[in-house]
């Protein structure tokens, strides 16, 4: 084979490991600072209530920099914003740190809110010309890898307060961690003139040889985009939902102990985790559509389970079921969003991604707000219902004709009905 043939195939197998140290980077980042949020909260003298609002800054200041995120990513390439975005966030996880008061943390964590913004678009949008460029499902094992990232973190966090380790030391360690993650995986990204060449389909090196032009042009294709905003928007507030209740819940509906009742998030977690790392074979086999489909049906099932159950391991067989069905659609909506908007993907991405994040910001709070009014367990009919949303939209992330992803991913068997 010849060195011309090699050395596309190999740079990008570079970049997909590049894009896994990322993910992996800002998963070990994020969790950091949310196992030190009560020595934060001690140090900052901070009510629950002052806090739990300070923490949406830090969601502002994500949406605030994914707003022009996508601006960024055609100016300067998704490798130079994934390094902007990473820098940005190793620095200012010092800051939560040195905060000394409800101010000051707020100021600091806003501002480690837009190097999230601005990492969680770009690693998505390279993710995508990685995974079309592979001409496989590829991206639900990149956001495995942010749960592995976000487990480590959350280890050696628990290893540095069980040895007394002050926390600013914790944070620093964890800001060197996060830079030589950054240095080994940034490099191995696609350059911005290959992946410009990759993302017009005019590469002579892309692997996706037969990929078509795009054509941005009818009202569909904007339906498709909104249909897969929705969808962002009601699957991730169902797993922030997940992830702020889901113990709280167990305590509250089963009268479980709370070491009990943290195997209910455990669960959930953990089958996340799985199911990403499980949902590429799947779509490659199924395709998306199904995934999708399929995938809320589970998830459904399992939350139905456990809002009905007064049976503490049925009730944990629910939770696995509704991580594991929810696992594998984000990565489909993404990977559709950047498909569908080829022309400009960084920017269909950012307003998807961004509709995803409020998702997800807004959905611990509109159950805690339910679950005031009606208990927690009732409240959850909501992401029950919203399981029923992902089966009605599915088609959303069927490959189009015009999105110039790759033949294979086309030629997935799939029924009449998924197409």
């Amino acid at each position: 084979m010849s060195p011309s043939i090699l050395t596309p195939r190999r740079a990008l197998v570079r970049a997909r490991w590049g894009v896994f140290g990322t993910f992996a980077g800002v998963g070990f980042l994020s969790a950091i600072w949310l196992v030190n949020i009560p020595d934060i909260q001690e140090r900052t003298g901070t009510s629950h209530a002052v806090l739990g609002g300070l923490i949406l800054l830090l969601g502002l200041g994500a949406l605030v920099s994914m707003q022009f995120t996508g601006l960024l990513i055609r100016r300067i390439g998704s490798r130079a914003s994934c390094s902007l975005g990473l820098g940005l966030l190793v620095i200012t996880v010092n800051l939560p740190g040195m905060a000394t008061d409800a101010v000051s943390l707020g100021i600091a964590l806003f501002i480690f809110g837009l190097g999230h913004g601005i990492t969680d678009v770009a690693m998505n949008q390279h993710a995508v010309v990685v995974e079309r460029e592979y001409g496989r499902p590829i991206m639900s094992a990149f956001h495995a890898f942010y749960s592995l990232g976000g487990a480590l973190g959350a280890v050696a966090a628990a290893a540095g307060q069980s040895t007394g380790l002050d926390l600013a030391w914790i944070l620093f360690i964890a800001c060197l961690v996060g830079a030589a993650a950054a240095a080994s995986s940034v490099p191995a990204l696609l350059s911005r003139a290959t992946e410009r060449r990759l993302e017009t389909g005019t590469s002579p090196v892309s692997l996706a040889e037969h990929a078509s032009p795009v054509r941005d042009t009818s009202g569909r294709n904007r339906r498709r985009i909104v249909a897969l905003a929705v969808m962002a928007f009601l699957i991730l507030l169902s797993e922030g939902a997940a992830n702020d209740w889901s113990a709280l819940q167990t305590v509250e509906h089963l009268n479980e102990p709370e070491a009990a009742a943290a195997l209910a998030y455990g669960a959930f977690a953990g089958a996340m985790t799985v199911g990403r790392l499980l949902a590429d074979r799947a779509s490659n086999a199924l395709g998306p559509v199904r995934v999708v489909r399929y995938g809320s049906i589970m998830a459904g099932a399992g939350m139905l389970a456990v809002v009905v159950s007064t049976f503490y391991p049925l009730s944990i067989i629910g939770w696995t079921l509704f991580g594991l069905g929810l696992s594998g659609i984000i990565p489909q909506v993404y990977t559709a969003a950047g498909a569908a908007g080829r022309s400009d993907s960084g920017k269909t991405l950012a307003r998807v991604v961004s509709c995803g994040y409020v998702g997800l910001l807004a959905g611990p709070a509109i159950i805690g707000w339910l679950g005031g009014m009606v208990g927690l367990t009732l409240a959850f009919i909501l992401p029950l219902l919203f399981c029923g949303f992902g089966v009605l939209l599915a088609k959303a992330v069927a490959p189009g004709k015009d999105d110039g992803v790759a033949d294979h991913l086309r030629s997935i068997p799939a029924s009449s009905s998924d197409r």
